[in-house]
């Protein structure tokens, strides 16, 4: 993958969101249908976007996921999210990277042959993804086996290697040690379960996962034993939270233009009193451009924050992926009330997009989990008890 800039990135992402996605867009969802073709294009011309420039790939960090995202997002949110779970897996892969490792998935990454995901998040565990059962032992002197279960695995069943949790392996480990592997696609002893039928984000292919005694070779433990816990608050949630924001800012922004194109289509019309003459109406799109434009320059304030280092990196990175959640809901809202009777049709985009907004609050680290993380961050306080 040639080194690309991060304008001449998102320019591209823009174009494959206007010329692949957005024609696909209602498709995808009405079908619950995974993206393959906006899918392939993104993987082929962006997947090594956070991959390093020594494997082939661009170089980028958080601020490119998060503009990335939101080109994306404007048009399609379910295959934004698809590829934002690419780049926050290939991240994940890249920050302790092996040899080996560099060369069985983050160069194959970078030349755009090689999807990968998370598979973080197990039944029962709620929001607490970054706390396993999943299981992890030894076996003979370079083998390792894994059993249990995942959850809400997006790309399900399409990615060519899953990111995974599990509990340390080592002898003598203590509880709660945690370690991240890369699994191939094609290790015998992996289960898919059925489709989910979602709300919204109809085309991620989120199913649940099943380890049977899935068997890997110890070199695609990422990092070292017990090293979860860094590769979730250093890697997994940054680049979680700013695939997360981008998109659904690209959701919120996709409305506002909704409404507007909308409104100056109906001041062009000879029939009735135009609605665009009206002061409150203006005021209500006031209102939410300013909305739109506010989240925007605290996500990607907050992902150049966090590239460097500041010290409100958290605060920035926890409230962004808060305040995208609620603006994207309010500023859906005040398009439907804007458009009128015709924003409530069923295959209207305004429907598609509140249905996909609303998941943002869900999908984890949660809205009022986000909300006690910066205020326990202010404070001085651990964000995790116990």
């Amino acid at each position: 993958m040639v080194r690309v800039e991060l304008g001449a990135a998102v320019a591209m992402a823009r174009e494959i969101a206007e010329e692949v996605l957005a024609p696909e867009a209602a498709a995808v969802d009405e079908e619950h249908r995974w993206p393959d073709k906006g899918m392939a294009v993104l993987r082929y011309r962006l997947g090594g976007l956070v991959v390093p420039t020594e494997c082939g790939g661009m170089g980028h960090g958080l601020l490119a996921v998060a503009q990335v995202g939101e080109a994306t997002g404007r048009a399609c949110a379910s295959t934004s999210i698809c590829f934002g779970m690419h780049l926050v897996g290939s991240a994940v892969i890249a920050a302790k990277a092996s040899r080996r490792q560099r060369e069985q998935y983050l160069e194959p990454i970078g030349a755009g042959e090689h999807l990968t995901t998370l598979a973080l998040s197990e039944p029962g565990t709620g929001g607490e993804f970054w706390l396993p059962q999943t299981r992890m032992e030894r076996v003979g002197g370079d083998r390792l086996r894994l059993t249990g279960a995942k959850s809400f695995v997006t790309n399900a069943g399409h990615a060519h290697s899953y990111v995974l949790s599990t509990l340390a392996a080592g002898p003598g480990k203590p509880p709660g040690q945690f370690s991240c592997t890369v699994v191939d696609a094609t290790v015998p002893g992996l289960e898919w379960g059925p489709a989910w039928q979602g709300f919204g984000m109809r085309g991620n292919a989120s199913r649940g996962l099943k380890l049977h005694g899935a068997e890997i070779a110890d070199w695609c433990l990422l990092g070292k034993e017990g090293d979860e816990i860094w590769y979730v608050f250093n890697v997994v949630a940054p680049y979680f939270l700013m695939a997360m924001a981008g998109t659904y800012l690209g959701v919120a922004a996709a409305a506002l233009v909704e409404a507007r194109t909308h409104l100056l289509r109906r001041k062009g019309s000879r029939v009735g009193r135009s609605a665009a003459g009206q002061p409150v109406v203006q005021h209500r799109l006031g209102t939410m451009w300013a909305r739109v434009e506010r989240t925007r320059r605290l996500i990607y304030h907050a992902a150049a924050e966090a590239e460097i280092g500041g010290p409100e990196a958290l605060l920035g990175l926890a409230s962004a992926k808060a305040e995208v959640a609620d603006a994207a809901e309010a500023t859906i809202n005040d398009a439907l009330t804007l458009v009128g009777g015709i924003g409530y049709g069923e295959h209207s985009p305004l429907h598609r997009m509140l249905r996909d907004a609303r998941a943002a609050h869900v999908m984890s680290p949660t809205t009022d989990l986000l909300r006690v993380w910066t205020g326990r961050a202010q404070l001085d306080e651990p964000l995790l008890e116990g």
